[in-house]
């Protein structure tokens, strides 16, 4: 059984604290946030910190302009709050008028495509930031100190990094077609074409414009972004562009905050674990995550299949992958059709035991399924210009935090003068009426980025925190982790660095069976898969960003251990 993923030769150990952890996609961010619990911040303090910092040394990624969302784990009361950072489509947005400028006809359902000024919502990450450090910050550090590591970044300069520079310069292009203020975000250099490039990897690279963006939200809180010069800015690069988002949409969001809510879970057991497992509730995607788990669990329950253990189903085996894949389809049928903003169409109840049963019964142990109903759309296989980060504190806090802007750089527009991108999110909007995820004026698209917890059922302790980057993949990424620890016993680093599969969903039979292999996995396993008659192409080099980076911190006792994806430049930092 091959557990390490050998095409990284990296060879990362778990890390280990009394005091909590901090794991993330970059290393200068991952000390940022180890900094701010060592000053007497939280959790959460120090979440908003590296989330600020990632947005400097990881902008094609992330940022503020992007959203968020995050799930708190309060150490003393051993409950977990969500909080829902996403943005919503601006006010004056219809469908009919995206459809005509989009040149769709009658029939044609259509999507917004990714670098369209119509994709572009409302930035939520900066009010997450704020509602973040107030619902749950530990109320020792003011936002200032809190944003003061990335407003250094920014202004002083930092030395890219090896994965983050070979993305900025794979998105360079897009940056400087979509946006007349690209030069803000590409450094300086004489010789390149007029006159910037992106960094090489080591190079130092400077941000000023972002800087001055992070003192207006730190001095002023949400006005400092949703008002004055940053929101005024905003909003005219859109209307020079073409787009729809106005001054007006910046302050409702502004006044309308992040959204506070129950997440929502699933408790899976096997041989030796039972958790609770806590997803983000819709407009994310984590319930398709808890809805294949709870699919497994109900097939081991009726017998279709013996219980799940490394003896019955062999790691990353055809037999495990097989039922991985085809339980993963079911639930993005359902998901990628009912997932929507539940302010404007409420999803409905996918993860009673009854509903799981009916979906396990589509189940073949030998054959791969026909194109599964009830889904309709198809989700784009995008790589993963995203970050998810974890943070545990000493007082038993913990945080899973994800920020992003989407496709690379997002929209790739930059508003004059702010030093960030503005997002992408819209483009997961369906254009097809009488769809739940349907564009409409002021509403919340469906969205990929999804935060996970896990907690003992006993007793409601932590037993991990934990996410996976990379749009579609990351429900995806979510179960392959989790059970990567919970039934094949890996820690988890090893959990991270083992190889993965991404399923494609469609409305063709092609696209409904494929499934992406990453390199490292046997190919006994894919000649098993062929027979049962997925369609498998095997990702080798950068294509595999479609698999996602991930990070773990999990709990044992007072020891707090955590693993960082080789396949991002982070790492996991102690704190002492």
């Amino acid at each position: 059984m091959d557990r390490v993923f050998t095409p990284f030769a990296s060879r990362r150990s778990v890390v280990h604290s009394l005091n909590g952890i901090v794991a993330c996609t970059q290393p200068l961010a991952a000390v940022a946030g180890q900094n701010i619990l060592r000053q007497g911040g939280n959790a959460a303090d120090a979440a908003v910190a590296i989330a600020a910092c990632l947005n400097v040394t990881e902008p094609w990624s992330t940022g503020i302009g992007g959203d968020m969302f995050c799930l708190f784990y309060n150490g003393k009361t051993k409950k977990i709050q969500a909080l829902n950072g996403s943005g919503r489509a601006p006010a004056s947005i219809t469908l009919e008028e995206v459809r005509r400028k989009l040149n769709l006809s009658e029939t044609e359902e259509g999507s917004i495509p990714l670098t369209s000024v119509f994709a572009v919502t409302t930035p939520g990450a900066a009010a997450g930031w704020v509602d973040t450090v107030e619902k749950f910050g530990s109320g020792k550090l003011s936002l200032r100190q809190i944003l003061d590591p990335a407003i250094v970044l920014a202004e002083k300069g930092f030395p890219a990094s090896e994965i983050s520079s070979h993305y900025w310069r794979a998105n360079e292009g897009f940056l400087r077609k979509a946006s007349p203020n690209f030069r803000e975000m590409l450094k300086e250099d004489v010789a390149a074409e007029e006159g910037v490039r992106a960094p090489l990897p080591g190079e130092i690279m400077r941000i000023p414009t972002l800087a001055n963006t992070f003192r207006r939200l730190a001095s002023h809180g949400k006005k400092g972004f949703y008002d004055g010069p940053v929101a005024e800015a905003t909003a005219q690069i859109m209307h020079e562009l073409g787009g729809y988002l106005t001054l007006e949409d910046l302050q409702y969001h502004a006044a309308k905050g992040s959204q506070e809510g129950s997440p929502i879970s699933l408790r899976f057991t096997t041989a030796s674990h039972s958790v609770d497992v806590w997803e983000h509730a819709p407009n994310g995607q984590g319930i398709i995550a808890l809805m294949t788990l709870g699919i497994i669990q109900q097939l081991q329950e009726s017998g279709q299949i013996p219980p799940l253990t490394e003896t019955t189903f062999p790691h990353n085996s055809a037999e495990y992958l097989h039922l991985l894949i085809e339980s993963l389809r079911i639930a993005f049928a359902d998901g990628t059709w009912w997932i929507a903003d539940p302010d404007h169409s409420p999803t409905p109840d996918l993860l009673s035991s009854s509903y799981l049963a009916s979906r396990a019964n589509l189940f073949d142990p030998f054959h791969a399924s026909p194109i599964i109903h009830h889904g309709n759309r198809s989700p784009a296989l995008n790589s993963c210009d995203t970050v998810y980060f974890a943070v545990t504190d000493a007082a038993g806090n913990a945080i899973s935090f994800i920020n992003s802007t989407y496709h690379g750089f997002g929209s790739a527009i930059i508003p004059p003068n702010c030093g960030f991108t503005i997002q992408s999110r819209g483009a997961n909007f369906s254009l097809t009426r009488g769809h739940p995820n349907v564009l409409a004026p002021r509403k919340r698209p469906y969205h990929t980025i999804i935060p996970a917890m896990t907690t003992h059922a006993q007793d409601g302790s932590l037993h991990s925190v934990f996410g996976v980057m990379g749009a579609f993949m990351q429900p995806q990424g979510h179960v392959q982790v989790l059970l990567n620890q919970l039934v094949f016993g890996m820690n988890p680093q090893v959990a991270l660095d083992a190889p993965r599969i991404c399923v494609g969903v469609g409305s063709s039979s092609s696209e409904a069976t494929q499934v992406y292999i990453e390199e490292g996995i046997a190919q006994e396993t894919i000649d098993g898969l062929v027979q049962r008659g997925h369609n498998i192409t095997v990702l080798t080099g950068w294509d595999r960003d479609i698999f996602g980076r991930g990070q773990i911190i999990r709990r044992q006792g007072d020891v707090h251990s955590a693993g960082s994806d080789g396949r991002g430049d982070g790492m996991a930092v102690p704190v002492d």
